[in-house]
């Protein structure tokens, strides 16, 4: 058994998902958490009897997830009740609504109905993009610690494949000429905090992964997540300590040693791995002069996502809406390039609503309702002042609400409620300008280009979380935890199970 200490900084999804590997590979393992529950953005969000979800709604690729908790020795379906969400969304366009499923032939047969002409595209839609899925995510999977893992096999077979030059918007273009009917494919850039008509062609595997294997929601939250993967590195081993902030990584020559509580007590290990937001993290965890490429100046040069503006309520009534809902602009182009480029606030905005009490009772007592609004917007970045403008957005944001969707009373139904401006973000959450979606998805910060699982910038540290590779969303996210976990073992001779690509086939 390795008598190497592990401290993981974080207990969000890719930090949990390290330490249970590693507790489970017989490596002392301590977690520090700041707040007082575990998840970071995949923590509960409550309000009185109401439970939220802080960030992600929903799961996809829900073999992924299993995969991790069968690293940990453990079956997923001990500890979590996963619920397929058919159809995945209701989404609504004003003069057209549309409710995409995870059914080839139920897609092909709305198609038909809704955007005639287009139907034919789908079979293609589904053939291509399985083979660029199938290519790309082994890829996804490698460390890129080295430059010539772009020699991999593996990543000469996905060169094809990788649309470089090309956005998603354009690429869905080869499958469907009605617009709306994109926008359909393609809002899941949001995912990444990229516009469709910027983010790269290879991001496709992102609609296509929900079109073959569905979105899943998890009873109690996807929080539940987080709280089942803290049990189980506890069950492991692990130490995981809530309520307690680290200040600073600890380093000596080139290593990370340990790290500096912000009580002042200092904790050694042999290897750090971080969980922070990486912006965050390489701006206020190091003393001035350790990090050389990563230098506050070259962290504020880096692209960022864009941010989020939330709205949580806890109602007292039942509404007679899906689970998840989007209801796109007017103008849906135009409040992209408001979000992207103009950084500025779209009169008209598009907004996503879960209603997940009708999938979920435990959230809410029984006959009433949690609400959780999403709404892209600029990041920090912007000329916003958040203080001036969040109480009149919100209004705005409630009057669509009410005006679109059947929650025609709603703001008479409030009994609880908060709002998470990108301002919050960064500051209350130590978000780095308060980009939910870490770093931008394009190329030239993918792969070897993003920060490395093996920090490139000291040894016997490593990076976990949405911004570092492979990128952000829940299932690349627990694969960075793995890679990280499996770069640990690798190091001191722990035998590992390479990830394979038979789930992928066992699960479509």
């Amino acid at each position: 058994m390795p008598n190497k200490k592990v401290i993981v900084v974080g207990a969000g999804p890719g930090g949990l998902t390290c330490a249970m590997i590693l507790a489970r590979r017989g490596f002392p393992v301590t977690v520090f958490e700041k707040e007082q529950e575990v998840g970071g953005r995949n923590a509960p969000l409550r309000l009185g009897p109401y439970t939220f979800d802080t960030g992600p709604t929903f799961l996809m690729m829900s073999f992924i997830l299993e995969e991790m908790f069968a690293e940990a020795g453990k079956k997923m379906a001990d500890y979590l009740d996963l619920r397929r969400i058919e159809p995945m969304y209701h989404l609504d366009y004003r003069d057209i609504t549309v409710d995409p499923s995870s059914d080839e032939r139920k897609t092909t047969e709305d198609v038909h109905r809704i955007f005639p002409g287009n139907e034919a595209g789908v079979a293609a839609f589904y053939a291509r993009e399985k083979d660029r899925f199938e290519r790309l995510f082994p890829c996804l999977q490698k460390d890129y610690v080295r430059f010539r893992t772009f020699f991999h096999p593996d990543f000469l077979r996905a060169i094809p494949v990788l649309g470089i030059g090309e956005s998603l918007f354009h690429n869905l273009g080869r499958y469907f000429s009605d617009d709306r009917l994109k926008m359909s494919f393609s809002f899941q850039s949001k995912y990444l905090g990229m516009s469709p008509w910027e983010c790269p062609a290879a991001f496709t595997m992102i609609p296509y992964v929900e079109r073959r294997y569905g979105i899943y929601h998890v009873i109690g939250g996807l929080n539940a997540i987080s709280a089942a993967m803290a049990k189980v590195a506890q069950e492991n081993g692990a130490v995981i300590r809530t309520g307690t902030p680290v200040k600073e990584i600890l380093t000596e020559g080139g290593r990370a040693t340990g790290v500096l509580l912000a009580s002042g007590e200092k904790i050694l290990a042999d290897e750090v791995v971080i969980n922070a937001d990486f912006g965050y993290a390489a701006t206020h965890l190091f003393r001035p002069g350790v990090l050389r490429k990563y230098t506050p100046e070259a962290v504020a040069k880096k692209q960022y996502s864009c941010s989020t503006f939330m709205i949580y309520l806890g109602v007292d009534k039942r509404y007679d809406l899906p689970h998840h809902n989007i209801y796109f602009s007017r103008d849906y182009e135009g409040n992209v390039r408001d979000i992207f480029n103009s950084l500025r606030l779209t009169p008209d905005p598009s907004f996503y609503l879960q209603n997940a009490s009708v999938t979920d009772p435990t959230l809410a007592p029984e006959g009433k309702s949690t609400v959780y609004i999403l709404v892209p917007v600029p990041n920090t970045s912007a000329d916003i002042d958040w203080e001036k403008e969040k109480t009149s957005f919100r209004d705005r944001i409630l009057d669509l609400v009410e005006e679109r969707t059947p929650m025609k009373d709603l703001r008479q139904h409030i009994e609880a409620e908060k709002v998470v401006t990108p301002a919050d973000w960064e500051k209350a959450y130590c978000v780095y300008r308060g980009a939910t979606f870490n770093l931008a998805h394009n190329l030239l910060q993918m792969l070897y280009f993003r920060p490395r699982n093996a920090f490139e910038e000291l040894e016997n540290c490593y990076l976990v979380g949405g911004g570092t590779h492979p990128g952000s969303g829940l299932p690349t996210i627990y694969e960075s935890g793995r890679i990280s976990a499996n770069l640990i073992a690798k190091k001191y001779g722990i035998p590992y199970n390479k990830p394979s690509t038979l789930y992928m086939k066992e699960h479509a």
